[in-house]
């Protein structure tokens, strides 16, 4: 018995060793920016995702729109057992740069109800809104929020590579912490936890000399997390980036360390 305990003893630093290595902890900033983010924005994998989901017919007394704080009646199946449901809006369609496949639409956040009663048509309670709901907007269940945990340690992975297609914020210049929409998502492999170098193309000059242009060498930018997937769209977080990051860079699978 002490035999084997001891072997067990000086076996554990050297199978220790043999585990793939954690991947750092996300810090408290990065977390906050994840979470902020997923609050107000949801990708559908298909159109008919929005098209078939629950939605306002009317506001309070049969107003036209719905403010924070007022009641909105509803059509569709309204689970009472899901309390709180997300209020959207058909936003942007995404597709494919290179195949111009379909891959998506950003259902734009408009608020967020709470279920009060059933009749002929559900009674909800507008808890927040980002601007006034309309009928015809939709309700959606809440997603299941990001498992933080899974986001540090490191994740096996095809070699992957995409684009960044859309920065949901609107801005043009990206930065560290800010999201991004990837064409990519889980059929072609990408995991949730996945890290991505963001490559920026090199720029095409003129030769002085000759007067041919020449394609400057591409160059590391910075890197992704990726913390939601989708099926065929993901999103990522900027990390670390070395210059301002754009629409249209390109990213690949980072090399896991062991």
């Amino acid at each position: 018995m002490r035999k084997s305990l001891l072997v067990l003893l000086l076996w554990a630093p050297f199978a220790q060793a043999l585990l793939p290595s954690p991947g750092p902890r996300l810090d408290q900033p990065t977390q906050q920016a994840i979470q902020r983010f997923l609050l107000h924005n949801r990708i559908l994998d298909s159109p008919l995702d929005l098209d078939n989901a629950p939605y306002v017919v009317a506001a309070e007394a049969g107003r036209v729109l719905g403010a924070n704080g007022e009641r909105v009646h509803a059509r569709g199946v309204l689970d009472p057992a899901q309390p709180s449901y997300g209020i959207f809006r058909r936003g942007k369609v995404y597709t494919d740069p290179k195949t111009q496949e379909l891959l998506g639409i950003h259902a734009d956040d408009i608020g967020t109800a709470h279920w009060v009663m059933a009749g002929d048509l559900t009674t909800l309670a507008v808890q927040r809104v980002t601007q006034e709901v309309r009928p015809g907007d939709r309700l959606l269940r809440a997603e299941p929020p990001v498992a933080l945990a899974s986001l540090e340690g490191p994740q096996a992975a095809p070699f992957i590579e995409g684009r960044i297609i859309d920065v949901p914020k609107g801005v043009t210049q990206i930065g560290v912490l800010d999201a991004v929409t990837l064409n990519k998502g889980r059929r072609d492999g990408l995991v949730d936890g996945q890290r991505l170098n963001v490559i920026k193309t090199g720029a095409t000059v003129r030769d002085a000399l000759s007067g041919a242009p020449v394609k400057l060498a591409d160059e590391y930018g910075g890197m992704l997390l990726v913390f939601r997937t989708y099926e065929k769209l993901s999103y990522g977080l900027v990390l670390n980036a070395s210059r301002p990051l754009a629409v249209m860079d390109r990213f690949e699978t980072a090399r896991q360390t062991q």
